[in-house]
């Protein structure tokens, strides 16, 4: 034995010592003493995990919500909203009576809710499904239509959709065949010389192809028209005849009498039509955004009949 294994073993045990002998030993009384702790406290957590998770229930109202009725909450940003429309008042200025209206008003709404959602209204009943869907894409338009946009947001608006923003332009023209096109060049120099249209037709043989009738707003004529005719005809000014334009069915000729191009409005001018189409625009991208959120996390199972509209 040498001298330090015998310093070890001829020393007092100290304290230490004890416990780290003790616990490199297996005790199944300690052992047993653990695991019931751990089974204990992981139970605990499991509770407190349940208890206070969404959907469960609960006796306490959060911070945020007014009331809670079968556990549906009433808002408190609701509340102030509804005080707000029904008095035109902010939430700490109306009185006791008016908030107490409010608030039962809200209670009495939610349980009549809840008890058609039992009864299945919504998918019996059209105007209650209509109503629910109609609520829905209120909240979600909530901040679009309570949102103020900077003129700087709105004069960007206007500058990329600036075609929406003028006078709509109008245009009497008559649009004429020709069979050939030597008809055709021949009788677009007379009509240019001063030959009057009715002439002109029974000398080259023009049809007149009645597509247009009289002045025309600008949208009318292109629809009639056609765009190729359309474009050629309004980059005329009163009086003039276009060069013949082959289609499909002749040589056209197009005699304006009258050309009144669109006019620009001012973004000062057109500012409420522009707010207007801002918002309109914001809400649809975020109705398509929402509709694509709630159908894409849905189960959705198709009968094979009618899986081919789903595409």
């Amino acid at each position: 034995m040498s001298k330090t294994e015998a310093k070890v073993r001829g020393r007092k045990p100290r304290e230490k010592d004890w416990l780290w002998k003790s616990f490199s030993q297996t005790n199944p009384r300690r052992a047993f003493l653990l695991l019931g702790t751990g089974a204990v406290l992981g139970l605990l957590i499991a509770g407190f995990g349940l208890f206070t998770s969404k959907g469960t229930t609960v006796d306490f109202v959060p911070t945020e919500d007014v009331a809670l009725v079968n556990q549906q909450p009433i808002l408190a940003v609701d509340f102030d909203a509804q005080i707000q429309t029904l008095y035109g008042l902010t939430s700490d200025k109306a009185s006791e009576q008016q908030k107490r209206k409010v608030l039962h008003d809200m209670i009495r709404e939610e349980v009549y809710v809840q008890r058609g959602l039992e009864l299945g209204m919504p998918e019996s009943d059209p105007d209650t499904r209509n109503a629910l869907v109609s609520a829905v894409e209120q909240q979600v338009l909530a901040d679009v239509t309570t949102d103020v946009p900077s003129d700087a947001k709105l004069e960007a608006y206007y500058r990329d959709h600036s075609t929406r923003y003028a006078t709509e332009g109008s245009i009497t023209v008559g649009d004429f065949i020709a069979g050939t096109e030597q008809a055709a060049t021949q009788a677009t120099a007379a009509l240019r010389g001063g030959m009057n249209i009715a002439d002109a037709a029974a000398r080259f043989g023009l049809r007149d192809t009645q597509k247009t009738s009289g002045e025309e707003f600008y949208f009318a004529a292109r629809i009639h028209l056609g765009d190729t005719l359309f474009a050629a005809a309004t980059a005329l000014a009163a009086g003039r005849v276009s060069a013949p334009i082959q289609q499909a069915d002749g040589y056209h000729l197009l005699v304006v009498s009258q050309n009144t191009p669109p006019v620009r409005e001012s973004f000062a001018d057109a500012r409420e039509k522009v707010l207007t189409d801002y918002k309109n625009d914001a809400e649809a991208r975020l109705q398509a955004n929402e509709e694509k959120f709630l159908v894409g996390r849905a189960n959705i199972l198709l009968s094979p009949r009618y899986r081919r509209y789903a595409q």
